[in-house]
């Protein structure tokens, strides 16, 4: 029997999280895309098989040509202008311009009629909002003139690893009927579609949009912290002074610095994560409430490493997290090589995306466009169905 051969060319790739998510749903990367020599370091590491069919290159210097024909193409261009621990320049700043590079490949290949029949972005929730909303209306008609109507909704990691790092998806699909009906939206939960999301859609209603039938999300992830967390002993060089912790304690507002200090008093160990930040010109050491680290985030744009805090029987402890609590919030698993330097490491973990969420996108938005009777570019189709099997996962190998 026939099988779908499901091939991927990933764009700003990143360390292949996309990738291990994709081929965790059956999906197959033949191609990837990035511009950062040190994130193709760590994806050959983890790919050593495959790391071939990535080229470190400026998306706007990459020869259409050298890309295959794929049934799907992903793009989780920079973010950095269109977040809020950025600039804000938007699509037209230094890094998230990148952008119109990935239009130009797709502008190439729809002139060679051979345009992937599905694409999935990812970014930032600021995309929504980024320039007054500009940015998400000139991104999603960039999309329908290339022939692709849109689905858009949000997914927060949360429900898969104890990380809140909410994301928006748009899916694109060629030769699909477009289908304004704003009820179908307006009808999913907040877990698919914020009231941001929502009011955005309003606000561009005159786009090509087609809504997909998406499924709730799994519930809120509950393992917490310790599950992610790795178990140094007391006495390891990375847990900080008794000085240093103090002087965090000191950042801390009265209810944050109450909140640790209740904590450190329980005959039980509980794990929180702190962030530095600059509150009215002075710097504070901010404590999440619950038991789950904030988005993960890399030195660029302004953000700091994220701090872990052990507290209990009588203690209160302090370090930074390290490289490998990074991939593991980010759902990689612990065959996953690290070994590059920690700040490289907390960089390539900290740009890149939730593994499990990917593979929930994969499983239960783009396989059932390809197993239902969507009219997919005839063309595309003729090229994707082969006499073979979806190849395995390459991580397994590892």
């Amino acid at each position: 029997m026939n099988t779908v051969d499901l091939t991927v060319a990933e764009y700003f790739a990143g360390i292949g999280l996309v990738r291990l998510g994709l081929e965790q749903a059956g999906w197959r990367v033949v191609f990837a895309n990035d511009i950062s020599p040190a994130k193709y370091e760590m994806y050959k590491d983890a790919f050593p098989y495959d790391a071939k069919h990535y080229i470190v290159r400026d998306v706007f210097q990459l020869d259409p040509s050298e890309v295959p024909s794929t049934l799907l193409a992903t793009s989780s261009f920079p973010c950095i202008d269109l977040s809020l621990a950025g600039k804000q320049n938007g699509l037209s700043g230094k890094h998230s311009s990148a952008f119109w590079g990935f239009i130009r490949i797709l502008s190439e290949q729809k002139l060679a009629q051979r345009t992937p029949p599905l694409i999935m972005l990812e970014n930032v929730t600021g995309w929504l909002s980024s320039n007054k909303g500009r940015d998400f209306r000139i991104t999603i008609q960039a999309l329908n003139e290339l022939g692709y109507s849109c689905d858009v909704f949000s997914l927060d990691a949360l429900h898969f690893t104890p990380q809140s790092r909410p994301r928006v998806f748009v899916v694109g699909v060629q030769g699909i009927e477009t289908a304004n009906n704003l009820e179908l939206l307006l009808n999913r939960s907040k877990s698919l579609a914020s009231n941001r999301l929502k009011q955005a859609v309003r606000d561009n209603f005159d786009l090509n949009w087609s809504w997909l039938d998406i499924p709730e999300p799994p519930p809120l992830n509950t393992t917490g912290l310790a599950s992610i967390v790795e178990p140094l002993d007391d006495s390891n060089f990375r847990w900080w002074p008794d000085l240093e912790v103090k002087r965090h304690l000191e950042m801390m507002a009265p209810a944050h610095r109450k909140r640790i200090e209740e904590l450190g008093a329980k005959p039980e160990l509980s794990y929180r994560t702190i962030y530095r930040r600059m509150r009215q010109g002075q710097q504070r050491a901010e404590v999440r409430h619950g038991d789950t680290a904030g988005c993960l985030r890399t030195a660029v744009g302004g953000s700091s490493r994220q701090i872990l805090v052990k507290a209990g029987y009588g203690q209160i402890r302090m370090r930074h997290m390290t490289a490998r609590e990074y991939a593991r919030l980010q759902g990689a698993p612990d065959t996953y090589p690290i070994n590059v330097d920690e700040i490289q490491a907390l960089t390539g973990f900290g740009d890149a995306v939730c593994v499990p969420l990917i593979a929930w996108i994969g499983r239960n938005v783009l396989l059932p466009l390809v197993q239902t009777n969507t009219p997919l570019n005839i063309n595309q189709r003729s090229s994707i169905f082969k006499e073979e099997s979806v190849s395995a996962s390459s991580m397994r190998r590892l």
